[in-house]
């Protein structure tokens, strides 16, 4: 059975956000959703989650888990403020998981020395953690979750009907690939799970969890700030002709030279303090302003759900 897939594009960080439902059921998942930071005024909102919350109010979805592929460098995920506002609308149903990788765990021990946080705000951060090839249900249409290491240790793709779910696992073809240079990462492993994503059937698609679109592209489905488009999937067969770093016929010798060359001369990203911090703890905001995470305007039902306070 194959589900009813919406997407929505974030443009400040490229992310693409997804709703999956099962039609028939209106059981339905997140899967990757935002939430708004601006590093330079320590502001936070919460415009691309309410993006989800009326497309899922509009539907009449009830939400069953919040899906992570991984903790996030790029950006602050909205799991916790998109759950506890469906868990308040949902009233005769489970509030929803929050859930991510196994290996959340070793993010985790590593991220939490380097930016000090405490053991204490780790203890079930998430409400889910899934084991390789873990399967669950939305409603009738079975979902499976599988290991792609590579761009992080903990990185998941989600596997619905013919469709995959892949995270920073694989990007458009004419963007290839991803960084791998946070602790535990690897070119190697990347190299692995790009090459298991190209050799499924070759209709199925794969959903990016990002896209940095050049200027040439016309298809009007996202929209980067500077007006370039973006589009949220290819299929395998595209990917495996076309992947300019990965396609089939690539050797893994080549992509882990490059991959390592090119990721020893790129920035860290802009939040990668601010998203490591929040991200670690599930979705919670810290409870105070710090150097590396300023902290000045946090919306009155954000600071309640996700136990911030200025």
């Amino acid at each position: 059975m194959e589900p009813k897939i919406h997407t929505l594009f974030e443009p400040v960080t490229g992310t693409w956000q997804y709703v999956v439902a099962d039609e028939k059921t209106k059981d339905a998942v997140i899967i990757d959703s935002v939430l708004d930071y601006d590093k330079e005024t320590g502001k936070v909102s919460t415009h691309s989650a309410d993006q989800i919350l009326d497309l899922v109010a509009d539907q009449g979805y009830t939400i069953s888990k919040i899906l992570e592929t991984h903790a996030h460098a790029d950006h602050l995920t909205a799991s916790r403020y998109l759950q506890n506002v469906l868990a308040g609308r949902q009233q005769n149903a489970p509030r929803p998981e929050v859930c991510i990788g196994q290996r959340i765990r070793q993010v985790q021990e590593t991220m939490s020395k380097i930016y000090g946080v405490p053991q204490s705000d780790l203890v079930d951060a998430f409400d889910h953690t899934f084991s390789d090839n873990e399967t669950f249900a939305i409603g009738s249409i079975e979902a499976r979750a599988v290991h792609l290491p590579g761009h992080t240790p903990d990185h998941l793709g989600y596997i619905i009907g013919s469709n995959v779910f892949t995270g920073d696992s694989i990007f458009n073809p004419d963007v290839g690939s991803a960084r791998c240079d946070f602790p535990g990462g690897s070119a190697t492993d990347l190299y692995t799970s790009m090459q298991k994503l190209l050799c499924l059937p070759g209709h199925f698609k794969l959903y990016t969890g990002h896209d940095y679109p050049p200027d040439s592209r016309d298809v009007p489905i996202g929209q980067h700030v500077d007006g370039s488009k973006a589009v949220p999937f290819t299929t395998v067969e595209a990917q495996a002709r076309e992947n300019k770093h990965a396609k089939l016929g690539t050797q893994m010798e080549d992509f882990v030279t490059w991959r390592s060359e090119r990721d020893s001369g790129l920035a860290e990203p802009k939040l990668l303090a601010q998203a490591m911090q929040v991200n670690i703890r599930g979705g919670r905001l810290p409870t105070h302003s710090s150097e590396g995470f300023k902290l000045t305007e946090v919306p009155e039902r954000v600071a309640k759900v996700v136990q911030a306070a200025l």
